[in-house]
């Protein structure tokens, strides 16, 4: 009987070790249709999060954000840009300031949107298109970026063809400033399409003719900051009693009509902002909480596409970029964790597995997965004779899930070997 019970228990295990091989030269058969499960799971938070908090918020509040109040009653006399300094016009105020280069640079990824205004100067000029050195932003944000060494591309695509050239590229020449749109966006890669066409810029700044242009054409703000750059005894307060729109009589007129502010009412852009008529997830801590939450599941998604269509190194980036955002999201850890086991990353799986199930410890896949991964760990120290700690996770899958007949039935034959050697060991001695 004993023979028996050895000879099941060498059998089982061995099915263990063909299986772990075949794991080796492939990947983890026991993991191969999670896709399915974390889809599922995926829609279904979709579900339970669909409830828009912010636009709730606003919804609530209505009567405070949008009282006819706030609306100045009388515009600010009309003062063309174009035509002189409406306001002092500054470099940016980080210029003044010790802010660092990998600062600035996340900053200035962080903040930029399709439709912006960009000012650069071409580098190269290549068959697909213009390789081209930002110098600063040209509209909205004000930001001085030539220093950052930041690239963008600009395809022949979204090069218009200019007069009689027959090749849109042939107009342009390496050193040409060029003004241009920002069409694409890469924030995790940091990279940055640009346009040439109009239509790529925002509404409101569409109507400016995007391309080369001179020095003259570079914004005040810019020029300003090469000011700053090149005499350290430029000092904010002296450029600021330097400046023209400082002396404007209506600068401050100017600038509330620009906010839609009136100048005889309370300045602000909210009529009530007592606290008492605020609760607490209401506050922009909380609001905030859920949108990340919100934008880590929409990396999940996204990278368990990538998962199901075998692009494995873009979906564990869109997990860890889901992970940056909201560091114990348990679907981030979940997706994570099930591609670990799926390359055969045991242990690092085991870890995602408990983060997620400390944070939800009613997490079905994550329990489900963890239980396998268990029993998986297992069978390899059982080849590596580590009976003892495989037991262990044996009996850990179990106590996570006593139904789970594997890891159940595992446990038992382990058992059995361990009996049995004692047995031999015993009567060897004797």
């Amino acid at each position: 009987m004993e023979r028996d019970l050895l000879r099941q228990s060498v059998s089982y295990h061995g099915e263990n070790l063909l299986s772990l091989l075949k794991c080796e030269q492939n990947e983890n058969p026991d993991f191969k249709h999670v896709a399915a499960d974390l889809v599922k799971t995926l829609n279904q938070r979709d579900k339970e999060d669909a409830s828009p908090v912010l636009e709730q918020y606003i919804a609530r509040k209505a009567d405070l954000l949008f009282a006819p109040s706030w609306k100045s009653s009388t515009p600010a006399d009309e003062w063309q840009e174009e035509s002189g300094e409406a306001y002092a016009v500054m470099p940016p105020l980080e210029q003044f300031m010790e802010v660092s280069f990998e600062e600035r640079r996340e900053l200035f990824y962080r903040d930029v949107e399709r439709g912006d205004m960009l000012i650069g100067r071409i580098n190269s000029v290549r068959d697909f298109g213009l390789f081209v050195t930002l110098l600063c932003t040209a509209g909205g944000l004000e930001r001085d970026i030539e220093d950052l060494e930041i690239k963008a591309l600009c395809p022949i695509r979204n090069v218009p063809s200019t007069g009689n050239h027959d090749d849109p590229l042939s107009y342009y020449q390496i050193g040409d400033l060029i003004r241009a749109g920002v069409k694409d966006i890469d924030r995790y890669h940091e990279k940055l399409t640009l346009s040439l066409y109009s239509s790529s810029l925002a509404t409101h700044l569409n109507k400016i003719k995007l391309g080369v242009i001179s020095k003259e054409d570079l914004p005040l703000h810019y020029t300003r900051g090469e000011m700053v750059a090149t005499d350290c005894n430029e000092t904010y307060e002296k450029l600021l009693d330097d400046s023209l729109g400082l002396s404007n009589p209506l600068n401050v007129d100017y600038l509330l009509g620009k906010l839609g502010i009136s100048g005889t009412q309370t300045p602000s852009l909210m009529r009530g902002l007592q606290s008492k008529r605020f609760k607490e997830e209401d506050f922009g801590t909380a609001i905030r909480k859920k949108q990340s939450v919100s934008w880590a599941l929409k990396c999940v998604k996204t990278g368990v596409d990538h998962f199901k269509s075998g692009r494995h190194v873009d979906a564990m980036n869109e997990y860890n970029k889901a992970l940056e955002i909201d560091t114990n999201n348990v679907e981030a850890l979940v997706a994570r964790g099930a591609l670990y086991a799926t390359k055969g990353s045991l242990m690092k799986a085991i870890g995602d597995f408990e983060l997620a199930l400390e944070s939800c410890p009613t997490h079905r896949n994550a329990k489900k997965y963890l239980c396998q991964t268990l029993v998986e760990r297992g069978g390899q120290l059982e080849e590596e004779e580590k009976l003892v700690t495989a037991e262990g996770l044996y009996k850990r899958a179990v106590v996570l899930d006593d139904t789970f007949r594997e890891a159940a039935e595992a446990l038992e034959k382990l058992q059995i070997r361990i009996q049995v050697s004692w047995i031999n060991l015993t009567v060897t001695d004797t």
